[in-house]
């Protein structure tokens, strides 16, 4: 029987709820399944800064690269606004995805059938079955990149330096056309070619790497087109792979499309098997302990992991369908509708494990 070790970073804010609802799952799913897991907590974010002074402890690096997968709840609050930028809870975020070398953001967007009367989307744009995945580079770009203040013309300024080298956008592009090979043999790649140095970089680079993907149709768009064909045609897309920056801003846009940000999970990965999952969202802090949080993308992040760390393809795949079979009948608050049954994190854990 495999045993699987799991770290988890519960966080800030709603974290500890719905990684406690994920755990539940996983539990079940191991138990249907036939697998074990046992689970190390570690601390990130605003709860590792009150409790060792930094967002992220070297102990919290050595526990996440023992393990052989990571969960992640959430990071950040209000509280923690007036530390330095080195110091803040997303620093920490940045800093484990650095040390475990994740430079492959994994962000799909898939619509339920029972929600898509909650995407602002009209149906005949959405379509039956819309499924895009977003292959965001992680751990270069713009956020790794050299910034400071300075003054011009007697006035306070600031920069940040946009820069990625080729072995950094060869590795995120094979990602993206091995996802397509599996998938519907389709890549779009984003960049702004038209006007930064860096993407017509990241564009010559994408264009070399496809040649070893003969099968894969390969297309090209700028930043600003995406933004919008996303809106206008989103059934156009299968996987879309882009910079650090660009896919923050679009996996969110692409997260509403599917009805709410609380659906949206991730898998963050290396180039072996040690991944970090997290759902998309924030922390949330307003709605913090008051068993309002949605699970879901939580949940649906533990099955990225079984998929895509563990080998357990047969187990992700009973979590999505469970996931699905919950919302024809219950919704927690943000995506709740009429002649639905409310439900609070905890209850939506425990329905989907019955599912299960």
């Amino acid at each position: 029987m495999n045993n699987y070790k799991i770290t988890l970073l519960k966080g800030d804010g709603i974290g500890p709820e719905i990684v406690n609802q994920a755990v539940k799952v996983l539990d079940k799913a191991a138990e249907k399944f036939g697998f074990e897991v046992t689970y190390d907590e570690a601390l990130l974010g605003g709860c590792a800064i009150d409790a060792t002074g930094v967002p992220l402890p070297e102990e919290t690096i050595a526990k996440c690269k023992a393990s052989d997968s990571v969960m992640l709840g959430a990071v950040g609050g209000p509280k923690w606004d007036n530390q330095p930028g080195n110091n803040r809870p997303e620093a920490g975020l940045l800093g484990i995805r650095g040390a475990l070398g994740l430079f492959a953001n994994l962000r799909p967007s898939v619509i339920f059938g029972p929600l898509k009367s909650a995407s602002p989307i009209k149906d005949e744009i959405i379509g039956d079955n819309m499924d895009i995945l977003i292959v965001r580079e992680l751990t270069g770009g713009i956020y790794f990149g050299e910034r400071g203040r300075k003054e011009v013309g007697g006035q306070p300024a600031a920069w940040d330096t946009e820069q990625y080298t080729v072995p950094e956008i060869e590795r995120i592009a094979r990602v993206a056309f091995d996802m397509a090979m599996r998938r519907n043999k389709r890549v779009t790649s984003v960049d702004k070619a038209n006007v930064l140095e860096s993407s017509r970089l990241w564009r010559e680079t994408v264009i070399r790497v496809s040649k070893d993907y003969p099968e894969v149709e390969l297309n090209h768009m700028y930043v600003d087109n995406c933004a919008m064909q996303l809106v206008r045609n989103p059934k156009q897309f299968d996987v879309i792979v882009t910079s650090n920056i660009f896919g923050d801003i679009l996996s969110d846009e692409a997260s509403m499309i599917a009805g709410s940000i609380g659906m949206l999970a991730s898998a963050s990965l290396s180039g072996g098997k040690l991944g970090l999952y997290e759902p998309i969202h924030g922390s949330a802090p307003d709605i913090a302990g008051q068993d309002i949080a949605n699970p879901l993308a939580t949940i649906l992040s533990v099955a990225m992991m079984l998929r895509y760390s563990l080998g357990e393809a047969e187990a992700a795949d009973a979590i999505e369908s469970a996931v699905a079979r919950v919302l024809e009948t219950s919704r927690t608050p943000d995506i709740y509708e009429e002649g639905m049954k409310k439900v609070g994190c905890e209850e939506m854990g425990d329905l989907v494990c019955a599912q299960l």
